[in-house]
């Protein structure tokens, strides 16, 4: 089921709208199209391609529509459980106008399309609340958030037939404008982000159907200040989502209400996440509050903000990016509704690509040297140690000892010691004696744990957890050490992307891709590249200790040992 954004637990099974008529979330979570695999363009066929690739998914949506006039549905597009989300319809509506208005479009004035554009208008319309607002099926009923999104494609789909002169096809969406206009204006939100796809929502119904109503509920948001920290991330800090949502949201109302002290905080965070990359550009993931939290992705869904601010500043840095996933993310509507998108762009120039970074407010250490590419957590992690060596990508080191049913090691502090990154965290185990003076026990309730706190503890354990990554010539070691508690079974967890091969390595009785190093070192290999770990050691092959969280999905190995622990692995390209 897919979450709603009042929830911090992870999304299944959602994804963006206008990427794909199959998916069920809302429209704009990335704002930008994600058409199907291209080549990039040449400068002087750009418009040509992007019109290719829009009428790939107008194609895909006509095909999928319902179209059945006895259906509550008809004029949305069913996602893969059935559910026909009104983003679905905003998304045909984007596209389908968008190819409609272009003369180089094989849809180009097609009745067809035109009787489809229809219908996803009468469907929003039919499914809008007496607020003014959407439901999204999946959680969030009567929905001004979702309003927002849904407005985000369907303001660009107004915009451009009334620009092109198809004001028939501008009416029919009118009247879902103008209540939408009337929801946004007093609707609440869930979270941060919500505030700043309002206010974009509520600029373009502004541009359509001028009202100052609309300026002051962009005002009084705006008036909370922009929610971004000292590393140039948001408070949600999600890195392939929401940062890319909020950029585009701050660029549209900048652009359309001539706000340009908004392109501020984007240009912050685009520059933050120029050190936030892997060699093959996927986004470091590991700091996000949201979902896309230890998950995979890239920077897609940036494609708005960088070729808005690299053509806006000269930025070539943003145009290398620009370039990368304007042949996956490039949307048609939005270049012809937004006149810097069609400017000639700087030269392109490197990201970089060799650098160590803290990032103090996220907790955050950074290394790149070309194609390694380290990520450490210092503070809030379990997963507080990712490498890469180009292809070859170890998703994350964990390691729990069977303390207590509480053992996994989640550091609490960390900072740089003697030319290693430390981390350090301290747990106890007690024993509780009698009430003295005596005291009744209530019982029928939950009141134990309550209670317990009274109790004098005795027979305490202690364990203290030390982890320290340096960095070598070839790779990096890392270090584990516990003080403390002796004969505690102890599991280290280094995960792996799936897909490669793992040599040195034996598979234990449990199966499920978790495998033992008992000796001598690991070799993995994917995409041409491998990382060499080890030694091993394996003296249980208890690997899901008491207390330790979940495996995590992929094939894993491990290292099991007792306590006291002092032991480097080392981990080595080539």
């Amino acid at each position: 089921m897919c979450l709603g954004d009042d929830s911090d637990a992870p999304l299944v099974g959602c994804g963006n709208i206008i990427g794909s008529v199959l998916l069920s979330r809302r429209t704009a979570l990335t704002l930008l199209p994600a058409a199907a695999a291209a080549r990039p363009q040449a400068p002087d066929n750009y418009v040509g391609g992007l019109v290719i690739e829009n009428d790939k998914a107008v194609e895909s949506y006509i095909e999928r529509q319902n179209v059945d006039p006895a259906s509550r549905w008809r004029g949305a597009v069913p996602d893969q459980f059935g559910l026909h989300e009104p983003g679905s319809a905003s998304g045909l509506l984007l596209r389908g106008v968008a190819s409609y208005v272009r003369s180089e479009s094989r849809f180009h004035g097609g009745a067809e399309l035109r009787t489809r554009i229809k219908l996803a208008a009468e469907h929003l319309e039919r499914v809008q609340t007496p607020d003014g607002n959407v439901d999204l099926l999946v959680t969030n009923f009567n929905s001004p958030p979702d309003t927002g999104f849904v407005m985000l494609n369907v303001g660009v789909a107004a915009s451009l037939a009334r620009k092109h002169g198809e004001d028939e096809i501008f009416g029919w969406m009118e009247p879902f404008v103008r209540r939408a206009g009337e929801g946004l204006v007093k609707g609440g939100i869930h979270t941060p982000n919500h505030r700043w796809v309002v206010c974009a929502a509520l600029a373009l119904t502004h541009r359509l159907f001028p009202d100052p109503a609309y300026v002051r509920r962009i005002d009084q948001w705006l008036a909370e200040g922009i929610d971004i920290g000292p590393d140039g991330q948001y408070s949600e800090r999600s890195t392939t989502v929401y940062n890319a949502i909020t950029n585009n949201a701050l660029i549209m109302v900048a652009d359309l209400l001539d706000r340009p002290g908004l392109l501020g905080p984007v240009r912050q965070n685009l520059e933050a996440m120029l050190y936030l990359l892997h060699p093959n550009y996927e986004v470091v993931t590991e700091i996000s509050r949201r979902q896309d939290r230890n998950t995979t992705g890239d920077m897609g869904r940036y494609w708005f903000g960088l070729r808005y601010l690299a053509r806006k500043d000269g930025n070539g840095g943003y145009e290398t990016l620009t370039r990368a996933f304007e042949p996956s993310h490039a949307s048609l509507g939005q270049y012809l509704d937004f006149p810097t998108l069609q400017a000639n762009g700087p030269a392109p120039k490197p990201v970089p690509s060799s650098y160590e970074r803290l990032l103090p407010a996220s907790n955050l250490v950074r290394i790149r040297r070309g194609k390694t590419s380290a990520t450490l957590v210092l503070e809030g992690s379990s997963r507080f140690f990712a490498l890469r060596r180009g292809d070859a990508v170890i998703n994350g080191v964990r390691f729990a000892a069977a303390f207590f049913g509480k053992g996994q090691f989640t550091p609490t502090r960390g900072e740089k010691r003697d030319g290693a990154y430390r981390m350090e965290q301290t747990l106890e185990g007690p024993y509780f004696q009698p009430h003295d003076p005596p005291r009744k026990q209530p019982w029928g309730g939950d009141e134990w744990h309550e209670l317990r706190a009274g109790r004098e503890q005795t027979e305490v354990s202690r364990i203290r957890y030390i982890a320290e990554v340096r960095e070598r010539t070839n790779g990096f070691d890392l270090r584990i050490k516990t003080e403390g508690t002796a004969n505690v079974p102890l599991a280290v967890e280094i995960n792996l992307r799936d897909g490669g091969e793992i040599e040195g390595v034996t598979q234990t009785s449990s199966g499920d891709q978790a495998y033992l190093l008992s000796q001598g070192y690991a070799l993995y290999r994917l995409g041409g590249d491998s990382i060499r770990f080890g030694p091993g050691l394996a003296e249980t092959e208890y690997t899901q200790v008491r207390g330790a969280e979940p495996k995590l999905q992929g094939p894993s190995v491990y290292l099991t040992t007792f306590t006291p622990v002092d032991r480097v692995i080392e981990f080595r390209w080539g």
